[in-house]
């Protein structure tokens, strides 16, 4: 008997010849930093506050002179006072540690528009602004493992590098967020802000996030969906084919089955919500349909991920 199911399935993105940004659009970039929730210890001189003591201009705290310290530093009106010395210290302006995290799991390559391309788009976005204000970029591929990593770039000199490097990715293998954020968490030397962007349909986030903060960085998720996925155009009998295991299921679509979907899916986002707000995570929403230039320039200003 003949079988008149259609499948559906996702197909792997095709290749990507067009520049992932525009060249007025980068213009409108510069524009923008990243917002910090709080301060991180850096390595070199940049535009950020660390959590480091150095010789900016903002005051800090004072500690008790020891001697071969500069005694430029010494406060005489407190020694006027108390009769000791004391050191002004200062907060020191040092470059921040941006780690993009971008789901490379074959369940990304699905959507028109694709939702891999939007995910590799917003990464360029947030490297090109992170570069442009002195900040270090590490930018690495994440499926069910870590993947290929890009590490600690620095200056405008390497937008083309990051670039070039996102260009290259493809979107293929299996998802788990509960093993690559607790490795990464534990693998990565410095902590900072962590742009996680995915599509989040997949367990484990949770745990994650737990050992993100626990070793203090600083989340942001970027949950990219394609329109299909928010309202399925689909109807009778069909054979799904899932993009990362392989497996199949026939069903057929009825209304009702949609009207659980559409449930199902506001209740897992409803959760991502939750945990992100319990762990004091930043959480952005995005579908592919929506222009992109409003996501970076507007939505995220809105959610205070850029300013």
């Amino acid at each position: 008997m003949a079988d008149d199911r259609n499948t559906v399935t996702v197909a792997a993105p095709a290749d990507d010849d067009e520049a992932l940004l525009a060249p007025e659009f980068l213009r409108k970039l510069e524009q923008l930093t990243l917002v910090l929730t709080r301060a991180f210890a850096g390595r070199m001189h940049g535009e950020r506050r660390s959590t480091n003591r150095g010789q900016s201009v903002e005051f800090a705290d004072f500690r008790t002179y020891s001697h071969g310290d500069d005694l430029r530093y010494v406060d005489w009106n407190v020694y006027a006072r108390l009769e000791k010395l004391f050191l002004k210290l200062y907060v020191e302006e040092e470059d921040l540690h941006v780690h993009l995290l971008l789901d490379c799991s074959r369940s990304m390559g699905f959507g028109a528009p694709n939702k891999f391309l939007t995910a590799r788009r917003i990464c360029a976005a947030l490297g090109y602004i992170a570069l442009n204000n002195l900040d270090r970029v590490s930018l690495t591929a994440a499926t069910d493992r870590l993947g290929p990593r890009l590490s600690s770039l620095r200056g405008r000199g390497n937008v083309f590098t990051l670039f070039t490097w996102l260009r290259e990715l493809r979107a293929e293998g299996a998802t788990d967020f509960a093993k690559v954020l607790k490795d990464y968490a534990l693998l990565a030397r410095r902590p900072g802000m962590v742009i996680i962007v995915s599509d989040f349909l997949a367990p484990g986030v949770e745990d994650g996030l737990r050992t993100l903060v626990g070793r203090h960085f600083a989340p942001t998720l970027v949950q990219v969906l394609a329109p299909e996925e928010i309202a399925p155009p689909y109807a009778g009998d069909l054979r799904l084919v899932d993009a990362e295991t392989g497996e199949t299921r026939e069903i057929t679509v009825t209304s009702g089955l949609l009207q659980r979907y559409r449930q199902r899916l506001e209740a897992h986002q409803a959760h991502l919500a939750e945990i992100s707000g319990r762990f004091g995570v930043n959480y952005v929403r995005t579908v592919t349909s929506e222009p992109f230039e409003q996501l970076i320039l507007r939505y995220l200003k809105l959610r205070r991920v850029v300013a």
